[in-house]
């Protein structure tokens, strides 16, 4: 006998985190705050499913918003 294999599970499809038409900015912090981690740190890109490209963008982003004091550089409300 074979392995069940769930078709449902193999079959789906998982969305992009960052559509089209919306812009990687370090002015967007509602999208910036989702790429965020408890602490403060940049989630990589296997956790939160961006492309090479997108990751890059969204670490620039982030640095920038940083910089200006847009984000913290570290979470203290843990």
């Amino acid at each position: 006998m074979g392995r069940a294999t769930n078709v449902s599970k193999l079959s789906r499809r998982r969305l992009p985190p960052v559509g089209p038409e919306e812009a990687v900015d370090y002015k967007n912090m509602s999208l910036l705050r989702r790429f965020i981690g408890k602490r403060g740190g940049i989630l990589p890109k296997r956790m939160n499913g961006l492309t090479s490209k997108q990751q890059r963008l969204m670490t620039n982003a982030v640095k920038r918003a940083r910089i200006l004091a847009l984000l913290p550089i570290v979470n203290d409300e843990t």
